[in-house]
């Protein structure tokens, strides 16, 4: 990677973004970040960046801030799998719609790349661990407007000769990350809750498996997106296969590094949630060389740091529940966690 690019990150204040912001810039590129500061933090954001608070869906602003841009990297997303059952508008309009004004002002600036960041929604609920050359099956909004995303990317790019990636990265935790949201983030409201004397909050019996990956670790794949040429076209999942745990045992671990003994609070099922997702790392280690270098505990306990040096907080109930009914989750409607 020697020549140096401009470079537009979206979500810049959000977690990935910011992290993304600060190593790229690091790195000597020119960075230009947006952000509309629903799911970020104003100190995310580097200083040594351009930063615009705009809405991805401004699309006659995005299209001037666009200028001479040669690479995208559209980190930006409300990505609120559980809430999009009943908030579909506001969660697709800031998923689909924000991600296809970003995808036709790059193209229209004819940039060179664009690095997209979908998620392991797409997969619903299929046979583990997801693999890349699965087709995608969605089971709820959020997964639903990432992979309508995904198709107008494609669809775009191969019509206007412009390179894409399409990165798929695990639950990724680690400082930074917003942990004042009651709707996602599972690993920060565990930590954010026990640390100010609450227990645990579980949906349904725990047993969910997943997948989580720490910043660093994604960070590592996601830079070489930038201008490796073998990874045009590529869909490519990012986070370890090594470490597949339970909702259950990530409250352990949670309580062990917070001193927190109070026993969970078990709470219904969340409607279409996926009981396990986990994913492929082969890909991933082919291409991009990837390796887990830092496992669940160290990441857990460097996600506890930063909300203990930066101090917890009351959980922000600023996204609205569009669809108010039985199936709603009582907590969130009674904004209980």
């Amino acid at each position: 990677m020697t020549k140096k690019y401009k470079i537009l990150i979206t979500g810049a204040a959000g977690f990935l973004g910011s992290h993304l912001s600060e190593k790229l810039t690091e790195l000597g590129h020119t960075v230009v970040g947006i952000d509309n500061m629903i799911g970020g933090y104003k100190d995310n954001i580097p200083n040594n960046i351009e930063f615009h608070d705009l809405d991805c869906c401004d699309f006659p602003k995005i299209k001037k801030i666009m200028k001479d841009v040669e690479v995208v990297y559209h980190c930006a997303a409300t990505a609120h799998e559980g809430l999009s059952v009943f908030s579909p508008y506001e969660i697709t309009r800031n998923n689909y719609l924000a991600s296809v004004s970003i995808f036709s002002a790059a193209i229209n600036e004819k940039v060179k790349r664009i690095i997209y960041c979908s998620s392991m929604a797409r997969y619903g609920d299929q046979k583990t661990p997801f693999t890349e050359d699965m087709k995608a099956k969605p089971v709820d909004p959020y997964g639903i407007s990432k992979v309508a995303a995904e198709e107008v990317l494609k669809n775009l790019c191969e019509l206007n000769n412009i390179e894409y990636v399409i990165a798929v990265p695990h639950n990724i935790i680690g400082p930074k990350q917003i942990y004042t949201d009651p709707y996602r983030n599972v690993v920060s409201i565990f930590l954010n809750r026990m640390m100010q004397g609450k227990a645990p909050i579980v949906y349904g019996d725990g047993e969910q498996r997943r997948c989580f990956s720490y910043i660093d670790d994604c960070l590592s794949c996601m830079i070489p997106m930038l201008d490796q040429e073998n990874l045009n076209k590529q869909i490519i999942n990012i986070g370890p296969d090594e470490e597949f745990v339970t909702v259950n045992k990530v409250v352990e671990i949670c309580s062990n590094i917070t001193g927190s003994n109070l026993e969970p609070i078990h709470m219904a099922d969340r409607p279409q949630e996926v009981k396990h997702a986990t994913c492929s790392a082969d890909k991933a280690r082919k291409l991009l060389n990837y390796e887990t270098k830092v496992n669940l505990n160290e990441g857990i306990k460097e996600t506890y740091e930063y909300i203990k040096k930066r101090g917890t907080k009351d959980f922000d109930y600023r996204l609205s529940i569009e669809i108010d009914n039985d199936l709603t989750p009582k907590t969130w409607k009674n904004k209980e966690i």
